[in-house]
Order: structure tokens, then C-alpha cells, then sequence
């Protein structure tokens, strides 16, 4: 799924533009940011929110033609019912007008919320989708620096807050028509009438303005500590196995409890100013219509206004009554709607990765050679900020070659990898698979091509062929054989459903070494020609590793290998031997042995007491193996 993001004057209806705030000089009012947002939302939806304003307009229409209605039956109907006899017919047009004008309020309301909800509703998968577009195509770089809870809380939380203001929106708007019609609708009736109306409603938007402005502050907080909960909540559900392992159930309640509170804190503030601020918009309304009362009695005393217009005055002011609660609502709803907008744009301005442009249409010209690839890395450099990680590193892998990574924690082998199949880029040099730089590849031809096999597995709560598959169309034959190749057959077919069993959330059910096999069988489905393990057998046994990398030899695949055992170490054809983002020295292993450094790294492992296995695939290799204290893994930066 990739979605294109469109400044706000070119944004077509499903998509949303790319605005991240630096438009937006410094010292604008939150009201004059959440009127941008709302025409930005307009443009991207504009017939269902058009169709709402309909529905306001006529409401708003229809309430000031009830209470003129109300006037005039109180001069015609009600009050000459005291003195003389009123028609029939009179009594039948009167209740006739009601019945009509309130049918039609109610078509109004139904097509202002109807079609409302509809803008609402489609905002938000606009924004959902266009975040969601984001987290699929930015960089490995923006993953680092923003908190997993922090990106939930924008596809969820934010883009609620950031819509709820378009639901009363034409409600609101409805409000205002109905104020300006009901104060010129007042000031041709009775003088008196109009100047309470002029000076009333004045009060109420500066009121309201106050509001937005004091509350923008708090609500930003508000929104950042809900984040803040989110990412803790995230951290102790994903990281349960250390919680309780170590004992940390009280150390990480404590810390969600002081998150909680501290947005409890925040939001309870928030709520203040809105306790404060709705009673004062009820009052108003009902305080004109006291006022009204009273001016109202003295008009009518003195000959200047008849009671119907006096009614239908009141019934104005008691119509609004409830209306300034909506439009209360919205500007409540406006500095959390733009804060939460703010932090989204913030997602949807981080940059889009290269390797992901383009991808997903599978349509792309071959420009790869066939038959067995090799690549280059040529003075390749790169740094995370200001620590340098990867320094003119240069080799060749030859097609067909299998080639050992060798390094200690930290030398780069990771990263290396990283940049061979684009999830990062090199600040310098670059990376040829074919003869061919990556950059100038197809995202899919490139993925096609090369397969990375990470140490840390990610499998999906789902059955093994799904995950094995990833909706890749796949003979069963070929399904069956690449889990046979990856050793991962004979365990599978243990399993109670076989390859439909489901393996759990990041596959909890099984052991690390049958993690690793079906990641491997997952890669080995897309047919790569080129295979990169990042210590990707680290979990499993010595023995099954063996005959996994020496079938993977035998079918001519290129492969660069992380490793650090040196059982794997041994079948490599060359050795590539990093240190500090160097490379140190290239070679066989025996060639490579003349560096005490590297003798003293590959035979560090050699001390390890050996295990007993009784069966290789029993479901429990190297779940205990992977993680005994003392043995150093690869993967390190």
C-alpha cells in the first residue's frame, strides 16, 4: 500500500496532503491554525462535507422560520382565542405550518449528522492511511529515533483527536447562519431586541477564543503524555519475558503510575478550563433571555412590540441555548484537533526510504543479469550521528561465493547488511549487485534478488504457511521444499495442525532454533539469488546449521554469512574479518588464522562445552544454547 502525499491545494479525496508545520509562523492563534486544518480536511472531502452544511444551512433556516411561526400564531392564534372565536381553518394552518416546519428540521439533522459522520469517518482513514503509508516507507532512521507507543498513539489517538472537531463542525457552523439571521431577523422586529443580541453574541465568540487560546498549551501536554503512557504500556507487554523473569511487575506498574498520573495531572487541568468554560456558554443564552423578559414586558407595555414578537424572540435565544454547547464543543475540540495534527504531520514529514519508493507494483524492467549474481561494496561509510560505524569498507563476493563476516560486537556486520539490502543508506561509497547499484535498482527487483535472514525472527500470530508464504503465490511443492531445505520440515509436521498450526505472536510457541529455520524458509521462498544471514542460525543446532549452509552451497546461491561459529566460519569459501568498521583482512580461514586477532576471535568459542543432542529436531535446539551466559553474538554495530 503506498499512498502519495500532495501539498493541501493538490490533495485529491482519499489522500492526504504533506504538511508538516513549518508553514506555520510562530505567534498564529490555535482558532487560525484549526480554521487551516479545517479547509486542508474540506479540500481532501468536500462533497460529504458540503452535503452537511446543507443540512446546517436548512436547520438553521428552519429554526428561525419555527420561531417567526411561534410569533405569528401567538398574534393570530393563541391570543385573539382570548377575546374572540379563532376559524377552524386558522387553528388547522397553524398546526399544519408546525407539523411542516418541524419535519423539515428533522431532514435537516439527519442530513447534517448523516453526512458529517461520513466526513468524519473518512478523514479519518485518509489520515490512518497515509500514516499507515508512512510507517511502511520511511526510513530505518525514523524507527530509531520515535518510540513504538509514540507511533500508535499517531495512528490511533492522534488521528482521533486530530477529526473529532469535524463531526460538530457543521453543526457549528449551522450556529453561526442562525446568529446572523436571527440577529438581523431581531433588529428589523424591535431595536431593544437587537442590541441584546448584538452585544450578546460578540461575548460569546470572544469567549470562546479566550478558551482556545488558554487550553492550546495544556492540550498539547495532554497529547504527548498520552504517548508517553502508550510507549511504557507498549515497552512492558513487549518486553514481558524480562518483566517477569527479572522481577520487574512493581518496578513497571510504578512507572506506567507515574506516566498516568502525571497525564491525569495534565488533563484534569484541561478539565478545569472546560468546567469553567461551559457553564459561562450556557448562561449566556439563557441570561438573554431574562434580559429579554424584561425588555420584552417594558416593548410591550409601552406599544412598541406585540407579544408574538416577544415569543418569537425568546424562542430564538431558547433555540440557541443548546446549539452553544455544540459550537462549545468544537472550540474544546480545536487545540487538541490541531495539537494531534501537529504530531502526525510531524510523522508524515519524515522522509521517505529510497529503497521503498516504487515498491510494490511488480512491474519494473529487469536490470540485473541472469543466472548467479555477486556484488560489490566499494568504500562504503556510514555513522549514526556523530559515531562512525562503517569506514571505507571494500570486497567482493564473487556469484556463488559464500562469504564469513567476522567480527566482534560492534564492528559493523549488522549495519553492513543493513545497507546491502537498503534498509539503510551508506553516507559514502556505493553497493553494485551485478554490476548493477543498488540505487539504480527496482525496489522489487532488488527484494526479489537479495534476502536478509535476521538473528531476531519476527513471526506473525498466524499459521506456518502463512508466514512462511506472506501472501506470495507459491506452489505447495515449493512451500514443502524450502521448508525441507531450511531443516524445518520434520518439526513442522510435529506440530498439532502440521503447516496450519498457529505459531502464536512473534511465533512465542516455538523454540529460537525453529524461529530461525522458518524465517529462513521464508527467505529461500522468494528464490533469492543472493542470501544474507545475519547470524541467522545462532539458535540453531551446530549440526542441523551444518547441513542447512552446506544444501544452500550445493544449490549455488551467493551467500555473505555473519557468523562466529567456527563450525559456519569453516564452509565459508573467504572470510571477510571487520574491526571497528574496518576491514582488517580478507582470506580463507586458514589464511586468516596468521591474525592473532582473528585467531583469538573464531577459536574463543572452541572453550564452549559441547552439548549433547539427541535429536535435532526435537523442538528444543538451541532455545537454551542461544542464550547461555558467556557466548558473545553476532549482529553488533
Amino acid at each position: 500500500m503506498t499512498a502519495t502525499i500532495h501539498s493541501a491545494d493538490e490533495a485529491p479525496d482519499d489522500e492526504v496532503p504533506h504538511v508538516d508545520g513549518s508553514d506555520t509562523p510562530q505567534g498564529v492563534s490555535v482558532t487560525r491554525k484549526g480554521i487551516r486544518e479545517i479547509i486542508r480536511f474540506v479540500r481532501m472531502h468536500p462533497a460529504p462535507f458540503a452535503w452537511s452544511l446543507v443540512g446546517g444551512a436548512l436547520w438553521s433556516f428552519m429554526v428561525v422560520g419555527a420561531a417567526w411561526l411561534l410569533g405569528a400564531i401567538t398574534d393570530r392564534v393563541i391570543e385573539p382565542a382570548f377575546t374572540t372565536d379563532v376559524s377552524l381553518g386558522t387553528v388547522a394552518w397553524a398546526v399544519g405550518a408546525l407539523f411542516i416546519v418541524g419535519a423539515v428540521r428533522g431532514l435537516s439533522v439527519v442530513v447534517r449528522r448523516w453526512f458529517g459522520s461520513l466526513t468524519e469517518t473518512r478523514m479519518q482513514r485518509s489520515l490512518r492511511s497515509a500514516v499507515v503509508d508512512r510507517l511502511l516507507t520511511m526510513p530505518m532512521s525514523s524507527y530509531r529515533r520515535r518510540p513504538t507507543g509514540e507511533l500508535l498513539a499517531n495512528a490511533d489517538v492522534d488521528v482521533t483527536a486530530a477529526t473529532q472537531m469535524l463531526m460538530p463542525l457543521p453543526f457549528s457552523l449551522g450556529v453561526i447562519v442562525l446568529i446572523v439571521i436571527s440577529v438581523v431577523s431581531l433588529v428589523v422586529a424591535d431595536g431593544v431586541f437587537g442590541l441584546i443580541a448584538v452585544l450578546l453574541f460578540p461575548a460569546m465568540a470572544i469567549l470562546s477564543r479566550r478558551y482556545t487560546e488558554r487550553v492550546h498549551v495544556p492540550a498539547a501536554r495532554v497529547q504527548a503524555k498520552l504517548g508517553t503512557v502508550s510507549s511504557i504500556a507498549h515497552e512492558s507487554f513487549d518486553g514481558a519475558l524480562v518483566v517477569k523473569t527479572l522481577g520487574l511487575e512493581q518496578a513497571e506498574q510504578d512507572r506506567f503510575e507515574a506516566a498516568s498520573a502525571d497525564l491525569r495531572e495534565e488533563a484534569v487541568g484541561v478539565a478545569r478550563m472546560t468546567a469553567s468554560f461551559q457553564p459561562v456558554i450556557d448562561l449566556l443564552p439563557n441570561l438573554g433571555i431574562v434580559l429579554l423578559l424584561v425588555g420584552g414586558a417594558w416593548r410591550i407595555d409601552t406599544g412598541s412590540a406585540t407579544p408574538g414578537e416577544l415569543v418569537s424572540a425568546v424562542a430564538l435565544f431558547g433555540w440557541l441555548a443548546f446549539p452553544m454547547r455544540i459550537v462549545g464543543f468544537l472550540f474544546e475540540s480545536i487545540p487538541r484537533a490541531v495539537v494531534a495534527l501537529e504530531r502526525v504531520d510531524s510523522l508524515l514529514a519524515e522522509p521517505v526510504d529510497p529503497s521503498a519508493e516504487g515498491a510494490g507494483s511488480r512491474g519494473y524492467e529487469p536490470l540485473l543479469p541472469a543466472g548467479p549474481l555477486g556484488f560489490r561494496i566499494d568504500g562504503v561509510g556510514f555513522a549514526f550521528g556523530d559515531a562512525t560505524v562503517l569506514d571505507d569498507v571494500s570486497f567482493d563476493v564473487e556469484p556463488g561465493e559464500v562469504v564469513a563476516l567476522v567480527g566482534s560486537i560492534g564492528s559493523g556486520k549488522t549495519t553492513l547488511v543493513h545497507l546491502l539490502s537498503r534498509l539503510d543508506e551508506p553516507a559514502r561509497g556505493r553497493i553494485e549487485l551485478g554490476g548493477v547499484p543498488i540505487t539504480e535498482l527496482d525496489p522489487d527487483e532488488l527484494h526479489d534478488n537479495v534476502s536478509l535472514v535476521a538473528q531476531e525472527t519476527y513471526l506473525f500470530a498466524d499459521s506456518v504457511a502463512a508466514n512462511v508464504l506472506l501472501d506470495r503465490d507459491v506452489p505447495d511443492d515449493v512451500l514443502h521444499e524450502v521448508l525441507d531445505r531450511a531443516r524445518a520440515a520434520r518439526f513442522v509436521e510435529r506440530l498439532p495442525h502440521g503447516i496450519d498450526t498457529v505459531v502464536g505472536e512473534r511465533g512465542v510457541t516455538l523454540s529460537g532454533g525453529q524461529r530461525q529455520r522458518l524465517s529462513l524458509a521464508r527467505a529461500l521462498a522468494g528464490r533469492p539469488r543472493v542470501l544474507v544471514l545475519d547470524d541467522a542460525t545462532s539458535a540453531v543446532d551446530p549440526v542441523v546449521e551444518a547441513e542447512i549452509l552446506a544444501g544452500l552451497r550445493r544449490d549455488g546461491t551467493t551467500m555473505l554469512v555473519v557468523a562466529h561459529r567456527l563450525s559456519t566460519i569453516e564452509l565459508a569459501d573467504r572470510v571477510v574479518f571487520l574491526v571497528d568498521g574496518r576491514v582488517r583482512a580478507q582470506g580463507t580461514h586458514t589464511e586468516l588464522l596468521d591474525d592473532p586477532d582473528y585467531a583469538a576471535l573464531v577459536t574463543a568459542y572452541e572453550d564452549e562445552e559441547p552439548v549433547e543432542v539427541d535429536d535435532p529436531d526435537d523442538g528444543t535446539d538451541g532455545q537454551d544454547r542461544a542464550e547461555r551466559p558467556g557466548r558473545p553474538h553476532g549482529g553488533g554495530r
